[in-house]
């Protein structure tokens, strides 16, 4: 199979699996029909395939373009061949999310996929923790195997093609990224941040009015719903406030028509929003379901930095860098427009808060941004050790408890070890988003001054400069050529300190 019909059919492929993908997870379709997709391409998926991957990554010059060329679709031979192991599995899930349901103590049937949203909105501590307790019971007795038995398959599956000594380092070759220097940076933050990170948490669950021994992860839902300030965030003006935003800038919030919102409740559609690019740039959805205030607000703004990117990614470019590549640069890019509500001035332009409640809703945004950063930290030191091999299936769920509890001083459920990560490492690209966000906002800043959000040349140059390159570019290289500087979390360290003195 020569490279031009492997591009053409891995984007037909690619393409078929976001739809199917968009379609059940927004809830509309009861299940995934992903076995049919990947015995529709087994072609590409063959062992010749994956030889003539190999073959193109191990001959191609050093740091040129093939190289780079060459690894995405290495990296993207593997995941997909590991994804058609693994699509049995992934439907079971996609049915079960859309069938279960969890049986609170009190006689309430409430569906899964709307757990996390009834506890976030969930005032008072006994009841949030009743439906927590309730959800913990089904994870464990539906989902956790489940996951645990993907996780187990996934790394076999991943090792026995021997591109690497191990699942890790397979990761590593494939991705350009070092786990052992991300985990040390991710070591010194936790460090760092530590005596920052217990007095803001001590402040703010006295105010709360739960005890700092006794807050759990369902605490911490609610916590950072923020729902003092849903007044300042009505639901009804979310859409029209951001496509003003966007056009102040000079931007066109669909993109031409190639981005639809789909953002409207409906039973079946996955909690946690997503942006799904079916065919990029052309058609690219936007999904979300609401929760409520401030937080569907910082959603809407995270995904639709990704629907931009994707929507105005040059379409002359090859799938390689159109479809793959660093999703550290889309993740960093999302983070770019979620984090306009860190900014006072962004906040007193398109919301209802007024100087006063600006200061205080700043607060509680760096508070946030340190929980999840910490919180992140934690879960790429515990996902190492997931897919090391090193450590038993059987004792993993107590470790997740202790790192991640250690991290963010809330208490979490052993259930959950095997539900509370993504696969392949992505924890890494929401780390280096961060760190590559902190850096590009203040190269924005520099470029276009603090108001860079309201600058109607800024736009037009995020498209040009950032946007267009789809994902050719690695985070590392992004922050290097846009902003002229090597990305780290000292400017994220820095804003989220200023956050806290507002």
């Amino acid at each position: 199979m020569n490279l031009e019909r492997l591009r053409a059919r891995a984007q037909s492929f690619t393409q078929d699996v976001a739809r199917e993908s968009y379609l059940a997870y927004s809830g509309l379709k009861p299940e995934a029909a992903l076995q049919t997709i990947y015995e529709r391409y087994a072609d590409i998926l063959s062992d010749d395939a994956l030889s003539e991957c190999i073959q193109r990554f191990r001959d191609a010059p050093h740091d040129s373009e093939d190289a780079r060329a060459a690894r995405m679709m290495l990296e993207w031979q593997v995941e997909s061949r590991v994804g058609r192991q693994l699509a049995a599995l992934d439907e079971r899930e996609v049915a079960l999310e859309h069938a279960g349901v969890i049986r609170v103590a009190d006689g309430r049937v409430i569906p899964y996929q709307r757990v996390a949203i009834d506890i976030a909105n969930s005032g008072d501590v006994t009841d949030r923790r009743a439906i927590d307790e309730a959800r913990a019971r089904t994870v464990e007795e539906s989902f956790a195997p489940l996951r645990l038995e993907r996780l187990q398959r996934e790394r076999d599956a991943v090792e026995s093609l021997g591109i690497a000594a191990g699942y890790n380092s397979t990761f590593e070759a494939l991705s350009g990224i070092s786990l052992t220097t991300l985990a040390a940076e991710c070591e010194t933050f936790l460090h760092d941040t530590e005596a920052m990170w217990n007095s803001v948490l001590d402040e703010r669950l006295r105010a709360f009015g739960v005890p700092r021994g006794e807050a759990t992860r369902a605490d911490s839902l609610a916590l950072f719903r923020l729902r003092e300030f849903d007044d300042a965030f009505p639901e009804t003006s979310m859409e029209s406030i951001i496509r003003r935003n966007c056009a102040e800038m000079g931007l066109d919030a669909n993109a031409t028509g190639r981005i639809t919102f789909d953002i409207g409740d409906r039973p079946g559609k996955r909690p946690r929003a997503f942006c799904s690019p079916v065919r990029i740039p052309d058609e690219v959805y936007l999904v979300l379901r609401p929760h409520g205030g401030q937080s569907d607000y910082g959603t809407f703004l995270h995904e639709l930095g990704h629907a931009l990117h994707f929507g105005n990614t040059r379409a002359d470019y090859p799938f390689e860098y159109r479809w793959l590549g660093d999703n550290s640069v889309t993740e960093s890019y999302a983070m770019l427009f979620d984090h306009r509500m860190q900014q006072r001035a962004w906040l007193q332009r398109y919301t209802g808060l007024d100087r006063n409640r600006a200061g205080a809703f700043l607060r509680l945004a760096g508070f946030e941004e340190l929980h999840f950063v910490r919180r992140y930290c934690a879960k790429l030191l515990y996902e190492i050790q997931v897919y090391s091999g090193a450590v038993d299936w059987n004792a993993l769920p107590d470790i997740y408890v202790e790192i991640l509890a250690a991290a963010t001083g809330f208490q979490y459920r052993p259930a959950d070890a095997f539900i509370d990560l993504d696969s392949r490492f992505y924890s890494t690209r929401y780390l280096r988003a961060w760190q590559l966000q902190a850096v590009l906002d203040e190269g924005l800043v520099d470029r276009f001054d603090d108001d860079w959000w309201r600058n109607p040349a800024a736009g037009p140059w995020i498209v040009s400069e950032l946007f267009a390159e789809g994902q050719r570019e690695s985070a590392s290289e992004v922050g290097l050529r846009a902003s002229g500087a090597r990305i780290s979390f000292a400017p994220l360290t820095r804003k989220i300190e200023s956050l806290l003195e507002s």
